[in-house]
């Protein structure tokens, strides 16, 4: 996926890998979980929002840039805010494929067609928009995988979580997951683990998934002179499991604040100052968060 390029903006596609377990949170909820991830209101999957990206990679380069040429990209501090806009856009972060237990090979990346769709319509918004050989939809009780994947029962067969599904492919399986690979990492090993894992699930079956294949953790807070947890500090967090792969889009504009700086340069600075990994979501004091962040290139 190249990056595009109009006379006023550029933009480029971006991916995030879960290192660790990932609390992108919404606040609090009513029901079990008290502390649940984000999700999308029509879908329920998961997601991370914009602002907090932008924020992630303005801290980022703050500490390894000049904070003028970081108030040129995103905008001065919140008390200057007046003085002019950033020159930074970002999405909020969408599911790509989400890490699903497998009775042979360990896990699954499991993904949709609707999560691909969708992806090739938001590859729209750099202007160029990316050709994604969208899969034919699998047959109820079926999926889409490698044939030399390690997930396959035998040759017709993969059981994920408590689900046996019959297993398939299609003429296009082997260009969409080679495509895919080469976008979310420039390690070649990282690429051949996600074509063989990665399996394609019917839209609802992938729905079910990402609502119930997330963890949840029991976390207490202490009284340190008893040793026993206080009273009202046992609640429930939900994580998104380490592996969730997840993207969004970046738009770079001239900057704002009369430097000059044109949105290649705008681009170019942040591509130059992201470092490989960063930590996104809450808990990043108990290594919740990790993520390995890809900008995508062509094959």
């Amino acid at each position: 996926m190249s990056t595009a390029t109009t006379d006023t903006s550029k933009t480029a596609l971006v991916f995030f890998h879960a290192q660790t377990p990932l609390h992108p949170g919404s606040g609090t909820a009513l029901g079990v979980v008290d502390l649940p991830v984000q999700r999308e209101r029509h879908t329920q999957w998961p997601t991370i929002p914009g602002s907090s990206i932008k924020g992630v990679f303005r801290d980022a380069c703050r500490g390894r840039a000049p904070n003028g040429a970081c108030t040129a990209v995103f905008g001065p501090e919140t008390a200057e805010a007046d003085k002019h806009a950033g020159a930074l856009s970002v999405t909020d972060a969408r599911i790509l494929a989400f890490p699903v237990r497998s009775v042979r090979g360990v896990f699954a990346y499991a993904t949709s067609r609707a999560v691909l769709q969708r992806l090739r319509r938001d590859t729209a918004l750099t202007g160029d928009p990316a050709d994604i050989p969208i899969p034919p939809p699998p047959a109820e009780g079926a999926a889409y995988c490698a044939t030399d994947s390690p997930l396959r029962i035998d040759a017709d067969h993969v059981v994920l979580e408590e689900f046996d599904l019959l297993a398939g492919t299609c003429d296009t399986w082997d260009q969409l997951a080679g495509r895919l690979a080469t976008w979310i990492s420039e390690d070649e090993e990282v690429r051949q683990e996600f074509r063989s894992r990665l399996i394609l699930l019917d839209d609802d079956q992938f729905t079910h998934f990402v609502r119930h294949g997330t963890e949840v953790v029991a976390r207490i807070g202490l009284d340190y002179e008893r040793k026993t947890v206080r009273t009202g500090a046992l609640f429930y967090q939900e994580y998104l499991p380490a592996e969730t792969m997840l993207y969004s889009i970046v738009i770079a504009s001239s900057a704002r604040d009369g430097s000059g700086k044109s949105a290649g340069d705008v681009m170019n600075f942040l591509k130059s100052n992201i470092p490989p990994v960063l930590q996104f979501g809450g808990d990043e004091t108990i290594g919740k968060g990790f993520c390995h962040v890809h900008f995508a290139t062509d094959r």
